[in-house]
Formats: C-alpha cells, structure tokens, sequence
C-alpha cells in the first residue's frame, strides 16, 4: 500500500512538471516543443485532467501569441476532450478539467473577437455561462464576456447587503453625478496591496471620485486557516484597518454573488463607471499609475 501510494505521489509530481513545462513553451510561443513534451508524457494513454490542463496552456499560448489559426484548433482539441470525460464525471470533481475547459472557452472567445468576429465571441459566450452557470467556471466565462463587451454597457447591480466596516451604501446610484472606480479586493491578494497607493494617490487627484471596495469571503483566514463567515467577516476588516486605512470611509460590500457577476476570477480587478453608471473600463489585474490615471481622465476632472 505504501508502494502504490509512491507511484501516485510521484506520478502526480510529474505530471505538475509536465504542465509547467508545456505552460513554459506554449508562452514563449514554442508551441512545437510544448506539443512533443506533451506527447512524450502521453505517448498512447487517454486524455487525464493534468494532461488537458497542459494542453489548454498551449491553446492560451496561441492566444498570447495571436495565432488564431492554431488558437481555434487547439481549444477546440481541449474542449471535445473535456466534454468526452465529462460524459462520466462531474465537471467539479477536481480542479484541472475546470481550469482546462475554461482556457479551451476563453481561447475560443477571443479568438473569434481577434478575427473580426467580436459579435459571434460575445454569443459564443454567452451560450457557455448559460451552460456552465452552476459550476465553477462560471466565474471565469463571466470575466471574459466583460472583457469583450462590458465596456459601454450600464454596470451590473452590486449587492449591498453586508459590509465591512460601517460605511454603507444602497446601491451604485448613490453616487450617480460622480465617476465610481470600483476596487474588487481579496484578504489573501499581494497585487491589491500594491495596487492600493495607486488608487490612494488617484483619489487626491480626482476629488470627485467615488471608490467602492467590494469583497468576498474565502473560508479561510491568515495561514489558511479554515474559517466560518462570522470569523471570517472581521478578519477582513482586520486586513483592511491594516492594510488599506485609506479605504475608511468607503463602503466595502462583501458578497460571493458581486464577484461572480463582475467575472471576478483575477484580483484585483478594476472597473471605471462614468457619472451615468457606464462602465468606461474595466481590467483584471493590476493597473499602473499612469494607465489608470489615463482613463480617470477620460470621465472626470481632477
């Protein structure tokens, strides 16, 4: 017993090496190589979770890249496997099937927006929330569907029910009249510590911002420790008054259902409303001083 548990152990490192090195080949456009790595650790075996995951990296790679010839193909390889192994298991059974068909969606959304076809990318995704709302992916496809075509459109509703803190707010009309920069954090996130002197120095720019902080819980808490809601809530307003004290005085929503309707699967995510609650930008990641400060101009004066 302890034997087979060796070769599962090692077998399972592999192939986390395997993917790793396949990610590595895919993102500096070595798809060649990343396909013959991939193919030695297969050779004749069936598709596993571990090795969709590798490929889906070199469809993202293509996608990177702006191959979309081979971004087509290659998500359409991933996803026809996914949904053969799928016709046996649950999609959430464990993490990798997730993350590889999600890629396999992503890829294909944007490919079809990076040839032309922006109006059949937002369709196509469209069609796959409403397939895969109530699983894990969710979150994911919602995040690339705004990427494509959030911007323009009115921001969705936040759900306001639960803060951290005790600044509280009814709804985005609140602050109707004035640009919104909505600062979508998480507890456990180094970038939105970084992130926050950024949005800190903005606001004494832009006297007339708004920021709101929404939140979620994660069941955990410092260390990983799991955690129920009621000692999860004060922790975040722990991290917060230590982290973020320039966020006093600003309303910080906490709820699981705001971050998967603004597709929150990358914090910090960033969305900019003009002072008619239209989403203006919207960014996943990181913003670097002047970037953002690009777009503050764009809907408000300092």
């Amino acid at each position: 017993m302890r034997l087979l548990g060796f070769f599962v152990l090692a077998a399972g490192c592999l192939a986390a090496q395997v993917v790793q090195e396949v990610r590595a080949a895919a993102a500096a456009g070595n798809f060649a190589a990343a396909k013959a790595r991939l193919q030695q650790y297969k050779g004749n075996g069936p598709w596993t979770p571990e090795l969709l995951l590798a490929h889906s990296w070199i469809g993202r790679g293509a996608h990177a890249n702006k191959a979309w010839d081979q971004a087509f193909a290659l998500s359409a390889e991933t996803r026809t496997a996914a949904l053969e192994m799928l016709k046996s298991r649950p999609l959430d059974a464990e993490p990798n099937l997730p993350l590889a068909l999600g890629a396999s969606i992503e890829v294909n959304g944007h490919a079809l927006a990076g040839t032309g076809r922006r109006s059949e990318g937002v369709a196509f995704l469209k069609d796959e929330l409403k397939r895969w709302h109530a699983t894990s992916i969710r979150t994911r496809i919602q995040k690339n569907l705004h990427l494509l075509s959030l911007a323009g459109q009115k921001a969705p509703k936040l759900e306001a029910m639960q803060f951290a803190g005790s600044v509280k707010m009814r709804s985005l009309d609140d602050f109707r009249g004035r640009p919104v920069l909505l600062f979508l954090w998480a507890h456990w996130c180094a970038d939105c510590k970084t992130q926050g002197p950024v949005i800190e120095a903005l606001r004494k720019e832009f006297p007339l911002l708004a920021v709101v902080a929404p939140t979620q819980r994660y069941g955990y808490v410092a260390g990983g420790e799991e955690a129920p809601k009621e000692k999860e809530t004060p922790y975040i307003s722990q991290v917060q008054r230590e982290h973020y004290p320039w966020l006093n005085g600003v309303p910080l929503p906490i709820s699981e259902e705001n971050f998967r309707l603004y597709g929150v699967s990358s914090t910090p995510t960033l969305v900019l409303l003009d002072g008619a609650g239209v989403v203006r930008l919207y960014h996943p990641g990181q913003m670097k001083m002047d970037e953002l400060r690009a777009a503050l101009q764009s809907v408000a004066k300092p």
